[in-house]
């Protein structure tokens, strides 16, 4: 009798983990926590990308500037708000491209608590962009936390160029 119930069991569980680890879609806001919900509009994704996939980090589009945070803070200084005014120009000059604004972080703290700081820089930035006329449906968030340096090293340099966040266009 153990053996019919036992084997019915395996087979019960075995069909509640298959069903239960299937795979699920997530966005690059979902996999952030971002505030969208975990959902982005399905049209970002489906869009050519015709700027440099690096985005202002590379310094290759003119008039997008990366931004710089102090250590620790999602607080937007004058000169970050006068970087973001310029970038709040011009996405308003290219009307069809939507943006993602990414946060990073140095590599000091836990990956959470880079995670979770990478996101508020990025939350600052979009609510500083949409105080300027900016329609949120044209900006997504995601947060890298500390996983995309752009410097290495335990050094204060190194350490603020990663606490930044950059302005990568997504399509136009």
């Amino acid at each position: 009798m153990f053996k019919r119930f036992g084997s019915a069991a395996v087979i019960l569980t075995s069909l509640i983990l298959t069903i239960s680890c299937a795979s699920k879609k997530t966005t690059p806001d979902a996999a952030a926590g971002g505030p969208e919900g975990g959902k982005m509009d399905a049209a970002i994704g489906s869009k050519d990308m015709t700027f440099d996939a690096t985005g202002s980090d590379g310094g290759n589009i003119k008039g997008l500037h990366t931004v710089h945070f102090d250590y620790d803070s999602a607080t937007l200084s004058s000169n970050t708000r006068k970087d973001l005014s310029d970038n709040a120009e011009w996405i308003k000059n290219n009307t069809k491209v939507t943006v993602q604004i990414e946060g990073h972080c140095d590599s000091r703290g836990s990956v959470e608590y880079n995670l979770a700081l990478g996101e508020r820089r990025a939350k600052a930035v979009k609510g500083y962009l949409t105080s300027l006329g900016i329609d949120s449906k044209r900006l997504t968030i995601i947060s890298y936390g500390e996983e995309k340096p752009l410097a290495t090293g335990d050094s204060e340099d190194a350490y603020a160029k990663n606490r930044r966040a950059n302005f990568v266009p997504l399509g136009q």
